[in-house]
């Protein structure tokens, strides 16, 4: 009953290739995730640019009411003018 070097090595191969057989699975599912967080990377770039874009555009827009505002401002406090006629 004691194992000969043939059953030893036979059951030293099972056991290896059982072991190497989990660790392709794991390799899909790990490149299954890295592909998964590729994509919301991508996706979180993309939004951080269009919410820079905004900021900016309303920046823009904030200086232009600023520059409207002290013209109306200047408007208001002018004499008034008399209508011709």
């Amino acid at each position: 009953m004691f194992p000969t070097k043939q059953n030893l090595a036979l059951v030293v191969a099972i056991v290896a290739a059982l072991g190497l057989g989990g660790c392709a699975t794991y390799k899909e599912e790990f490149a299954t995730i890295n592909s998964r967080l590729d994509s919301l990377d991508a996706k979180v770039q993309s939004a951080a640019q269009s919410a820079e874009s905004a900021n900016q555009s309303a920046q823009q827009a904030n200086q232009r009411l600023d520059q409207l505002e002290g013209r109306v401002q200047q408007l208001e406090t002018a004499p008034r003018r008399v209508p011709r006629g």
